[in-house]
């Protein structure tokens, strides 16, 4: 079993499930994150309690699952993100679960 992480923009939202349908990943979790880029690596805010969001709206998914799946998933991410008109790819992580309850 491995953690597979994949992060996109929100407009991706409805692609990664579908993406993770046909990878055959059924159990997983999603949240709402923010994503930042940043050339120098700090985030300027002119306003430190700005109303106006200053990232990206995103998502993150995460599943626990076998790499034949994670595998799959990654085939399709590299098939869908083949195809984009912009610079914003699905990304995705796999690490290994050393231990687990």
């Amino acid at each position: 079993m491995k953690l597979v992480i994949v992060t996109a923009v929100e407009e991706f939202h409805d692609e990664i499930l579908k993406l993770f349908k046909k990878a055959n990943i059924e159990n997983f979790s999603e949240s709402e994150i923010d994503g930042y880029k940043s050339s120098n690596g700090y985030v300027v805010s002119p306003n430190w309690f700005g109303g106006k969001r200053g990232g990206n709206e995103s998502t993150m998914f995460f599943s626990f699952t076998d790499e034949d799946q994670i595998d799959a998933l990654f085939e399709l991410i590299i098939e869908f993100n083949k195809n984009l008109e912009t610079n914003n790819p699905i990304k995705a992580i796999v690490l290994p679960i050393e231990k687990s309850i």
